[in-house]
């Protein structure tokens, strides 16, 4: 059988990552981290955890867990994009030895791993940025997994992504999307997709509320999520949300943005890509930060101005003073 490039002293056979055991060391324990290393530890992975929070940690600091690792080392980091990730790429860097490597899974921006890359090559020390998508689910139906680095480094850390990845076959649920930069690149457009399907299906959701006709939206939005066009499993999700919360009365519309909308359509600028889908979730986000829009303000002051349309009084909670 054809063998894929070596995983420390062992060789890889194409499509049989899962069959090995593997040591990690994992750098951050919060929702998605603290999860893939149970996903790991139940494939029979040997995972050593470090966490601030020492109710969940398994090693008291960096250097005790790299201490307990067994050389050639292999160490993901799940901690928030920026500053946090590399400065724990930093403080890796001279702990550990050459030959080691480093899989940054957070959601940094692809341009951070292309640095942290070439610091770490000067120490020898490999680096892999890996997109992972699955959020709280991911424990119990696997991890989307996009890739970017050397294929060494990726078939070195294959059984580790076999673990983590759905069921099923491996290009379903992985991917080697490229040289170091690509996996995160990847998941900042799978992110910015996921802007605009948000967006469309809460935009219907709004309009199916709306008029009178419509008696169940509820049970329209969960017969749309088998045999129809439009089923996914964000639908699914909020199906859910809905059954829980029947009008989202305990849901504020404020939504924050990750930063990785914002990625995307600085990117599509500067390669000239039209998103408009994309660029107008990201600005509906915007929108639902403001209690009182100026914009819609002044849209609401033309139409006055030019048409002696109607407008509504600021109301005590607009932010107008009292007369």
């Amino acid at each position: 059988m054809r063998c894929e490039k070596p995983i420390g002293t062992v060789a890889v056979p194409a499509e049989q990552g899962k069959d090995l055991t593997v040591q990690l060391g994992l750098v951050g324990l919060g929702k998605m981290g603290f999860n893939m290393r149970e996903r790991l530890r139940r494939a029979g992975h040997e995972v050593v955890g470090y966490d601030r929070n020492p109710e969940v940690s398994d090693s008291s600091s960096l250097a005790d867990m790299v201490k307990q690792l067994d050389a050639p080392r292999n160490v993901w980091i799940m901690v928030p994009a920026g500053g946090p990730t590399r400065d724990t790429v930093h403080e890796l860097a001279d702990l550990l030895d050459e030959g080691d490597l480093i899989i940054d899974g957070g959601n940094s921006r692809f341009t951070d791993d292309k640095a942290n890359s070439a610091f770490l090559a000067d120490k020898k020390i490999g680096y892999l940025d890996c997109g992972v998508s699955g959020g709280v689910w991911g424990l119990e139906v696997g991890y989307g997994l996009m890739v970017g680095g050397s294929e060494q480094d990726v078939a070195r850390a294959m059984p580790l992504f076999d673990a983590l990845r759905p069921e099923g076959p491996r290009e379903e649920g992985f991917a080697h999307a490229g040289d170091v930069g690509a996996g995160h690149f990847a998941k900042m457009v799978h992110n910015g997709i996921e802007y605009g399907l948000m967006q469309a299906y809460a935009e219907g959701y709004e309009l199916l509320t709306a008029v009178d006709e419509v008696k169940d939206v509820p049970g329209i939005l969960k017969a749309w999520t088998r045999g129809t066009v439009v089923r996914s499993w964000l639908l699914d999700l909020l199906v859910k949300a809905l059954e829980e919360d029947p009008n989202l009365a305990k849901i504020s519309g404020y939504t924050d943005d990750s930063g990785e909308g914002r990625w995307t359509v600085n990117e599509a600028v500067d390669h000239a890509v039209p998103l408009p889908v994309i660029s107008a979730a990201l600005f509906a986000r915007f929108s639902s930060r403001q209690d009182d829009s100026p914009t819609m303000k002044a849209v609401a002051a033309l139409r006055n101005q030019f048409g002696g349309h109607a407008v509504h009084e600021a109301g005590p909670t607009s932010g107008a003073s009292p007369a």
